[in-house]
């Protein structure tokens, strides 16, 4: 007879776990009181569990059946309760119920606190799931739990204590690879990426999860060169990457833009389960990706072989041609996605705005503003405000881009003022950029970028008093201004760095000589140095000195240096290129017939046959 009641048990059990709706539940609920188990633990138990499953209200249906058992002293029913309670809420109830059972004289189980401590890092409640951590102490017998010690880590970095979760972690008799991973992403979320390789290298056994928070959090971080150091030890492991581990290598080559690496990431996509022909994410990480590089061709290539696109793929072509300055192909583009299924996004229309932007398509990038939410139900964001406020600010229509600020429906944030600053800077005009940088000093108030603009617009219209104030105030509130640094891609695909005035590079002498015939060179085609680049008030013949030392300068006499004669020389830069500098890129391309690319912190410029991409419009 105790068998048979056991068996029968355990058949409801198993029928109650492939219940899919609630009429099916209710129907073996009839079968276990007609078997007189309504006050079986065991069965009861899993019923609520699956009533919890099915997101039945748990103060209706699962409080009933549980109020209904007449001597519930198993914890593990009073834990199917307090689980429904956590996982569907009120938390308060879930507490109760606890604090009730402790009363009752029952001890919890492990699946108690970890239900509870999941809870707690769902409501991101640190002080609560602190208590709990106490109750897990006070009970006792849980300090050596691993499950218990892990939701418990989970919760804590759910909740932002990332050292109470490396407390608990450094105090745990036993981990597996969960406990190590938690942290080691949450580091890697966080920035903290020393700490994530410190528990990366203690891990034995390393999981996919661990490498794709280091190959991300390096990538995510801007640390691209890291990121792809880790991606390299992983394939050298012989391991094979998922699709987020991919992409967050892509996203490192993209941000390194050099073609050596961006070629190799491409072969190891093509050769996995995630080809970009097949993958959308991946092929429109490797769109971008191209398109960082400075190879919008290759990038296009990418596109036209996927064999299924959707919204990001068009969107990371679009934003590719519109950087590289070609606005006819980005809005062509756009207008082709409208003819298929493909609905535009918000980050659509920051692309063919961009483009519009660069070309200076004043008509064009109004009329596509005014139709984002009439005709296609996209509601312009702040960002598509800004990128308005750039299109009329840069073609000088500054009092309309000031107007249109001035009556956004929402509050214009430091990329719109930016927008403002930026244009007013173009065009020297000191009052709109007091206007401008007066909303970003209170918005942005250590934001190094903006003072300067004000300073050099300043200098611009010979207000060298006013530049004084701005730079006094710099210097009164501790603001340095982050060097200008560019970077060249020699021909074995080596990045070589250089920062203005640098003298370190080992072949220093060999690349000032080559950068003195340059500028002879130049001189001889009509070249004269752009005295307004340099905004300080000094004189002309230390302008002409500092202009000289230059990032860029010094990368392109590098590249002119080691690279074959007739290829491409790119070159990066972590600050918007000067007009002296572009002044010289142009004639450089000319006298020497060489194609030139420069990716400044704005766009793409292509110089060839002494004229830019941007047509002198940046």
């Amino acid at each position: 007879m105790v068998l048979h009641r056991k068996a029968l048990e355990s058949q409801l059990v198993s029928v109650l776990q492939g219940c899919t709706n609630l009429k099916k539940v209710k129907e073996v609920h009839a079968h276990i009181y007609r078997n007189d188990l309504h006050q079986c633990s065991y069965v009861i138990t899993k019923l609520i569990r699956v009533l919890t499953v099915l997101h039945v209200p748990v103060e209706s249906y699962p409080r009933l059946v549980f109020s209904q058992v007449q001597n519930p002293i198993n914890p593990f029913l009073w834990t199917a309760l307090v689980r429904g309670y956590a996982l569907k809420g009120p938390l308060s109830e879930a507490f109760r119920l606890y604090a009730s059972m402790r009363t009752e004289g029952i001890g919890p189980v492990s699946f108690m606190f970890s239900a509870l401590f999941t809870a707690c890092g769902a409501a991101r409640d640190a002080t609560l799931g602190a208590q709990v951590h106490a109750q897990t102490v006070l009970v006792g017998g849980f300090e050596s739990d691993l499950y218990v010690n892990n939701t418990m880590i989970n919760m804590y970095v759910k909740c932002g204590s990332l050292h109470c979760a490396r407390k608990v972690f450094d105090e745990m008799s036993e981990r597996d690879v969960v406990s190590w991973t938690e942290l080691i992403v949450a580091y890697a979320k966080s920035g903290d990426m020393g700490s994530a390789q410190e528990l990366f290298d203690g891990l034995n056994v390393k999981d996919m999860v661990a490498w794709t928070a280091m190959v991300t959090g390096y990538a995510q971080n801007a640390m691209p060169k890291k990121a792809l150091e880790f991606f390299e030890r992983l394939q050298n492991e012989g391991l094979e990457a998922d699709e987020v581990t991919l992409i967050g290598a892509i996203s490192a080559c993209a941000q390194l833009g050099a073609s050596k690496y961006a070629n190799w990431i491409r072969d190891i996509a093509e050769n996995s389960r995630f080809e970009p022909a097949k993958s959308v994410l991946v092929g429109s990480a490797l769109i971008d990706m191209y398109s960082k590089c400075g190879n919008v061709e290759e990038a296009h290539n990418v596109f036209s072989r996927m064999k299924q696109r959707n919204v990001f793929s068009y969107s990371s072509m679009i934003a590719g041609f519109a950087m590289h300055g070609r606005a006819h192909a980005a809005i062509e583009l756009f207008y082709e996605m409208l003819k298929t299924e493909t609905k535009p996004n918000h980050v659509t229309f920051l692309g063919v705005l961009t483009a519009c932007t660069h070309a200076g398509m004043v008509e064009q990038g109004q009329r596509v503003f005014e139709t984002m939410e009439k005709c296609y139900g996209v509601a312009p964001t702040a960002d598509h405000y800004a990128c308005m406020a750039d299109l009329l600010g840069r073609a000088g229509h500054l009092e309309k881009a000031l107007q249109l600020v001035q009556t956004m429906p929402m509050e214009p944030n430091g990329g719109v003022w930016g927008a403002l600053l930026g244009a007013s800077h173009i065009h020297k005009n000191p009052d709109v950029a007091e206007v401008a940088s007066s909303h970003l000093f209170e918005l942005e108030p250590d934001n190094i970028g903006n003072y300067l603009l004000l300073s050099n617009t300043y200098a611009a219209a010979g207000r060298w008093d006013d530049v004084s104030r701005v730079r006094k105030l710099m210097k009164e509130k501790n603001l340095r201004k982050n060097p200008g640094c560019s970077w060249v891609e020699a021909k074995n695909g080596m990045v070589h760095e250089f920062f203005a005035g640098d003298a370190t590079h080992p072949e220093i002498g060999e690349i000032k000589k080559a950068l003195d015939d340059l500028m002879e060179r130049l001189k001889g085609i009509g070249y004269q140095p752009n005295l307004s680049s340099v905004p300080y008030d000094i004189g002309d013949e230390e302008k002409k000195r500092l202009l000289m030392a230059h990032s860029e300068k010094l990368a392109l006499a590098y590249g002119l240096l080691v690279t074959d004669p007739g290829s491409t020389i790119k070159i990066m830069k972590n600050l918007r290129i000067c007009e002296d500098c572009h002044i010289v890129m142009c004639g450089a391309s000319k006298i020497t017939g060489r194609k030139i690319v420069v990716r400044d912190n704005m766009r793409f410029h292509h110089f060839l046959n002494g004229t830019c991409s941007c047509s002198n419009f940046w």
